[in-house]
């Protein structure tokens, strides 16, 4: 109950200071500050409910800034999350959502939030079942991968889910070289939970490619 009015009240914080937002940063960083929380400290039983209290906010801050990329990108990653903490068949209607919201940012800008967009349609790609169920596409999906990491070829996010990827087609010396890189990243200033979850993530990836003797 804690965390529940804990999220409930910094959503209601972060509705309040829209209108004082002057920069796309700003405007998402309650979103990305709160994914964050969901993340890497709920447990995995409330995430899905978290994150579509999450997405539902996240539109309403698309609404209010059309044509901004970076606000489209954190709603289809959200989305994407949600979908995740879902999971089954049940999650394709929101994973398809995050595609249009994703594919909408590319168009206004393929480079916002370092290429960010990218990293994670890739993800959707990659994850999501093929035809005839979904639209998963392996072939678009390290098409992608390539493209985020053009952009941002040291960030942590698109080395370590192009890295998993990798691991997941048992393509496993590259999968250790993106793997490595992500754990070398440079910090992302105000994020720095994201970036302790995501460096656990990846440590706890490497451990299973080790134990596997891979």
């Amino acid at each position: 109950m804690k965390i529940h009015r804990t999220l409930a009240l910094a959503l209601g914080l972060a509705a309040s200071t829209l209108a004082a937002a002057t920069t796309p940063e700003e405007l998402i960083r309650p979103i990305q500050e709160q994914w964050a929380e969901i993340k890497y400290k709920q447990p995995e039983k409330q995430q899905a409910e978290s994150y579509g209290k999450l997405a539902a906010q996240a539109k309403k801050i698309v609404e209010a800034n059309p044509g901004v990329a970076e606000a489209l990108i954190w709603e289809g990653i959200v989305l994407s999350s949600e979908a995740g903490a879902k999971g089954g068949l049940g999650a394709l209607g929101l994973a398809k959502e995050a595609r249009q919201r994703l594919d909408e940012a590319l168009k206004l800008n393929d480079k916002a939030l370092a290429g960010s967009a990218y990293t994670s349609l890739a993800t959707l790609y990659a994850k999501v079942p093929g035809w005839p169920i979904g639209f998963g596409d392996k072939e678009r999906a390290e098409e992608y991968f390539k493209k985020s990491l053009a952009i941002n070829p040291n960030g942590i996010d698109p080395n370590f889910f192009y890295g998993e990827y990798l691991a997941e087609r048992d393509r496993i010396a590259e999968a250790r070289s993106h793997l490595e890189a992500a754990l070398k990243a440079p910090p992302r200033p105000g994020r720095e939970l994201a970036d302790s979850g995501r460096r656990q993530e990846i440590q706890a990836l490497l451990a299973k490619l080790n134990k596997e003797g891979k």
